[in-house]
């Protein structure tokens, strides 16, 4: 017995230290999570001073722990929202640059045209004195046109243009022939003679090519801005499937459980899960790409051969310019005019009410020197306004790509990127061993932390991708000088079409354009499939009538 009292000693002894040890780890203090969890406003009785049994666990790791049921539930929820503020933070910075300049450039276009307006009206007033005010709506006219373009769109520039020199001409032409009566048809004669006679010179033909020009890529360029504030916007509206709420709440949350109230997710770790959690975001960034790069091609244009601002500063000596040559040839036109309309029939003495030389245009007046030039309400130049937003262009490329980066770069989501050893890794503090995965929806199969459903994209990013695909097209049409047609989609919203009568200034600014699925079909597509077979309808109809027929003899 003597032999075998000294192991058997040693054995009671070992069995009495791991009791006692196990007791100490059992009974650890958990008063740091506590009070952490306390701090968010979370009820401090969900919350175990010891540490506790964590069988009542689903997602952090079972074994002594921090964390009751009811806190994992909370911090699940708390991982949630943590997650949402940070992408949300970081896509309302970019929305708000976009909204910010969408609203710059607009009120500079806007005003830009009424400055160009009253500068015309003053110079005709003192130029042109009684004879301009008796045709002052016909300038009105232009300007209330070319407001209309850019707001709204549904303005064809060339014909407005054309029709616009028609009328003037028919108005000097009764001016510089006073003597003369002109019937309607006589004058719908003369205006046909617009192109063959080039009486106003070629202001006409060189004014329609930059006020067309100039138009259309203002109007776009201020489209597109508000084209991506939005894209940003409903993008920005994220929502975590269950899978990712549960790689979240083990990301952030989990730790705490275990008392690593202090230490951060791993940055890979964190990245991975970024680009699992906002694995369709990702797919916006090929289109997004494009669309950038085709706004910074028609910002170009801004700042050279379309340069709206070079264009509308000059309007009023240009038109006086073409008036003037009107007037410094009225006769060899009238003469042209007379041999293909007919002679004129001329008015009695009687009735003459103004002579040639009270109808004259006698006076040109001088353009603006540039220390005179009208200063636009936004208080810039489009040069200033159009490198300031080339800038944020630049700046916003691949957002959709680095959105999981910057997500993790944030000091509340992940450790610093040097901290590769000491950080959270989903199971301890330790360093993470997996690789990161791509970015985008097809890269998301092989992710170690997040499982994601690669065959079901997101229909509210695929709209958005189309959206920027339609922009961008239409972004190309108007580098190259091409109009550009906006379709209103108020109806899909306030069930209001193009037809609504709202007035034009306070008309929506987004534009029509097809959701497909991931399958290449029409989002509506199923929701129709009824439709799409109209014969099945009638057949339906006479399978009802023959059923209630026999149960209202089965009622009898």
């Amino acid at each position: 017995m003597a032999r075998f009292g000294l192991p058997a000693l040693l054995c009671t002894l070992a069995a009495l230290s791991a009791a006692l040890l196990a007791a100490e780890l059992k009974s650890k203090s958990c008063s740091e999570v506590r009070r952490l969890y306390v701090s968010k406003g979370f009820d401090k009785d969900d919350a175990p001073t010891q540490e506790i049994n964590g069988d009542h666990l689903k997602i952090c790791a079972q074994g002594y722990t921090c964390c009751s049921q009811e806190m994992e539930e909370r911090y699940s929820l708390q991982s949630k929202d943590d997650f949402i503020s940070v992408v949300s933070e970081q896509c309302n910075n970019l929305q708000a640059i976009f909204a910010s300049r969408y609203k710059k450039f607009d009120e500079f276009f806007k005003e830009l045209l009424e400055n160009a307006e009253k500068s015309l009206n003053d110079m005709f007033v003192k130029t042109y004195g009684r004879l301009y005010m008796q045709n002052s709506e016909l300038f009105k006219d232009l300007f209330e046109e070319l407001k209309r373009y850019y707001v709204v769109g549904n303005v064809n520039l060339e014909e407005m243009l054309n029709d616009f020199w028609a009328r003037l001409l028919e108005r000097m032409f009764r001016l510089v022939n006073s003597q003369y009566h002109f019937t309607d048809e006589y004058l719908e004669c003369v205006s046909k003679y617009t192109e063959q006679l080039k009486p106003f010179g070629d202001v006409p033909r060189k004014l329609k090519l930059q006020v067309t020009r100039a138009f259309v890529a203002a109007r776009t360029f201020a489209q597109g801005l508000a084209v991506a504030r939005d894209v940003v916007s409903k993008v920005s509206v994220v929502n975590p499937t269950a899978q990712c709420t549960h790689a979240l709440l083990k990301m952030i949350y989990c730790s705490h459980c275990q008392g690593l109230v202090t230490v951060k997710p791993c940055y890979n770790y964190c990245s991975n899960i970024m680009r699992g959690c906002l694995a369709n975001q990702g797919d916006l960034d090929f289109e997004w790409n494009n669309f950038i790069d085709a706004m910074l091609m028609v910002a170009e244009r801004l700042e050279g051969p379309f340069n709206i601002e070079s264009v509308m500063d000059p309007i009023d000596v240009k038109i006086s310019d073409a008036i003037m040559n009107m007037q410094e040839n009225s006769v060899q036109v009238s003469q042209k005019v007379f041999q293909g309309c007919g002679p004129p029939k001329p008015l009695p003495a009687g009735r003459i009410t103004r002579s040639l030389s009270e109808s004259a245009f006698s006076a040109r007046f001088r353009p603006y020197h540039p220390e005179e030039r009208p200063t636009t309400a936004a208080g810039t130049s489009l040069d200033r306004l159009v490198t300031d937003v080339k800038e944020k262009l630049k700046q916003a490329k691949k957002f959709w790509s680095s959105l999981p980066s910057n997500v993790c770069n944030d000091e509340r989501m992940a450790a610093g990127n040097g901290n590769e050893d000491d950080c959270w890794n989903g199971k301890g503090k330790s360093r993470y061993l997996f690789a990161v995965t791509g970015n985008g929806l097809a890269n998301q199969g092989n992710n170690p932390e997040v499982q994601v459903d690669t065959s079901k994209p997101d229909i509210v990013i695929l709209r958005q991708i189309m959206a920027l695909r339609v922009m961008t097209s239409k972004m190309k049409n108007a580098y190259n000088g091409n109009d550009v047609d906006f379709f209103d989609i108020s109806d899909e919203n306030s069930g209001e079409g193009s037809g609504s009568g709202c007035e034009y200034q306070q008309c929506p600014s987004e534009f029509e354009y097809n959701a497909t699925d991931h399958s290449g079909k029409n989002a509506n597509d199923k929701a129709n499939s009824a439709s799409a077979h109209p014969g099945a309808q009638p057949y339906l109809l006479t399978i009802f009538c023959i059923l209630f027929l026999v149960m209202q003899r089965e009622w009898r």
